[in-house]
This record gives structure tokens, C-alpha cells and sequence, in this order.
């Protein structure tokens, strides 16, 4: 059986921006990516993207060998596969497509490398229905963007294979990444459904009149946001309990935060008056600023926020591991 180490040489499938930027991380860690995605005009976009994405992999450090000519690309997907060692799938997240890209990569690629899905939602238990080695595939689904933000959720189906999912979760690892096994399949993994739950009270919100969009984007980054990006909600509940710590928590706020849940909204997202107010709350926080303002924007925060983390010797997961040593940083 192949082990982690062994995994070299990856298959990028869809180049989109989350594809790009697994690409970028991969590269970064001193790995050979043949891309592939048959969209017109994908090929100079992953350039650009990969391109654009380098200096910060190079401030937050490159493993040795790193290099953006270790690229390759084809719309080719067989050719793509052929020698790959992990395949890391970004098609559309549509159901009946990804099971058959899933059954034809499963037919174009080597029994023993892994085939890997970025699906947001969907599970692999659907995902593999069509593939005659199922055991082999695996969701690990990242968070944009995958080359800064740590998190990577792997998921197995009910076919997969305790030794993918343990193949997979070192390998993302070694990546700079921190993953999670989600050991129960659910629709949306787990940080979708919290940014799902997060954000049905805030649409309730904005449709009782509560708040504005742009307000209740700051009740977030500027509140509690600004907390989760150091430590996750039970630890600082656990701090919010004073030194009596999360039995001082339950003590005094179970009540409140039981009254709290009861009274959370149901909104209807469908609804286009809805729709259109969030919509031009939305545009007003942007205020004319480009696409590519607003992302510069967040991964400078990004950067800044991760290299804080370092510094103080938090887990923030944009770091080598395994045997290849980092270059130093370029500041």
C-alpha cells in the first residue's frame, strides 16, 4: 500500500478558483501538479492565479525544490491522471455530475491513488456510487482560500477505506494544513452547517429589521469574529466561565442561551424582496471596490492573522511538515 510519503505527484481536476489555489499550496510544497479543465481560457487563469497567490506562500515560507514550473497542464483528463498519486477534485457541486467524473476518473486512474473531493455539501457514500474501486475515494474539502486558511474536512463514504482516510489526513497534514476526520456523514460537513446556522440568524435579522447588512457584518468580524480567528467557541466559552471554567459556563448560561435558541429565526432565503435588500446592503459595503480589492484585502488580513498565530505558537497551519525543509522567509 502506498503511504503519504509517497504521494508526489498530484492531479489538479477543475481550475476554478478553489482548484487554483490547491494548486498554488500543492506547488508550494514542493510538489509536481498536472492541471486539468476543458472550461476555455482555464489554463492562462490558473497561471495568473498561481502567480498571484506566490508571494505570500513565499513569505509564509516554500519547502526546498518548490517551484511554479513544477505546473502542468491538459484537457486531457486521462493524460491528467495517469501517473497521479492523489487526485483533488473541484468540479461543480452538482450531484449527477460529480458521480460520473468520479466513475471516469475512477476508471482512468492507478487502484491505488487517491481520489479526493472539494465538495462543499455533497457526500462521498453518493459520490462513489459508480465507481468500481470506491474504497479509494474521499472528500476533503477545504475553505476558500486553500493555500492560506488551515482547515481541511476529510470525509470517507460508506465504501471508503480506513486506510484512505488515514492516507489523506496525514498527506493534507504534511501539506501546512490542519485536517479534520468527520467521522459521520452530514449534508455540508461541519464548518458549512456553522456558517450556515451563523448566517440563517443573521438573514432573520436583516429581514425583522433588526440590523443592516453592513451591521450585521460588524456584529461578526468586529465581535465574535474577531475571538473564533484565535480560538474556537468552546474554549472561549470555557475562558467566558471565568476560572470555574465551563462549569461556571453551564452554571450561568445555560438559561439564557436555551431562551436564546428558542427564539432563533427561520427566514425564507428563497424569498426575492429578501434577497434583493441583502443584496443592496451588500453593495454598499462594497462601496465601487473591485473583486479583487476585497480579496486582497482578505488575504492580507489573512497573512497578517496567520503569521500572528506563528509568532505565538498556535496551530495556524500554513507550515511544512514531514522531511522537506523550508526556505527561509522573505520578508
Amino acid at each position: 500500500m502506498q503511504k503519504d510519503s509517497e504521494i508526489n505527484r498530484i492531479a489538479i481536476v477543475g481550475t476554478g478558483v478553489i482548484g487554483a489555489s490547491w494548486a498554488a499550496c500543492f506547488l508550494a510544497h514542493g510538489l509536481d501538479v498536472i492541471a486539468t479543465d476543458p472550461a476555455p481560457g482555464a489554463e492562462a487563469a490558473l497561471h495568473k492565479y498561481v502567480e498571484s497567490a506566490w508571494p505570500a506562500l513565499t513569505k509564509l515560507g516554500l519547502v526546498a525544490g518548490a517551484s511554479t514550473s513544477r505546473l502542468t497542464f491538459t484537457t486531457d483528463l486521462k493524460r491528467a491522471l495517469k501517473d497521479a498519486d492523489l487526485v483533488q477534485e473541484n468540479g461543480p457541486e452538482r450531484d449527477a455530475f460529480k458521480i460520473k467524473l468520479f466513475a471516469d476518473m475512477d476508471a482512468s486512474a492507478s487502484p491505488e491513488t487517491i481520489l479526493a473531493s472539494s465538495s462543499s455539501g455533497l457526500t462521498m457514500s453518493r459520490i462513489q456510487t459508480e465507481c468500481v474501486h470506491p474504497e479509494r475515494t474521499v472528500i476533503g474539502h477545504p475553505f476558500t482560500p486553500p493555500h492560506l486558511i488551515p482547515l481541511v474536512e476529510v470525509v470517507g463514504g460508506a465504501k471508503t477505506s480506513p486506510d484512505t482516510i488515514q492516507r489523506a489526513l496525514a498527506f493534507y497534514k504534511r501539506m501546512g494544513r490542519h485536517p479534520i476526520h468527520i467521522r459521520k456523514e452530514v449534508k455540508g460537513h461541519v464548518g458549512n452547517r456553522l456558517q450556515a446556522a451563523l448566517y440563517r440568524e443573521i438573514v432573520y435579522l436583516i429581514e425583522q429589521g433588526v440590523v443592516s447588512v453592513a451591521d450585521a457584518d460588524a456584529a461578526v468580524h468586529l465581535g465574535p469574529g474577531l475571538r473564533w480567528g484565535l480560538m474556537g467557541p468552546n474554549l472561549l466559552f470555557n475562558l467566558g466561565g471565568g476560572a470555574g471554567g465551563m462549569n461556571h459556563f453551564f452554571e450561568q448560561f445555560t438559561g439564557p442561551m436555551t431562551a436564546w435558541w428558542a427564539d432563533l429565526g427561520h427566514p425564507d432565503l428563497s424569498n426575492p424582496q429578501l434577497q434583493e435588500r441583502i443584496k443592496k446592503g451588500v453593495l454598499e459595503e462594497v462601496a465601487g471596490r473591485s473583486f479583487e480589492e476585497i480579496a486582497g484585502q482578505r488575504d492580507k488580513l489573512l497573512m497578517g492573522l496567520l503569521q500572528l498565530l506563528a509568532d505565538d505558537g498556535a496551530d495556524s497551519g500554513p507550515k511544512a511538515e514531514g522531511s522537506a525543509a523550508r526556505e527561509p522567509r522573505h520578508e
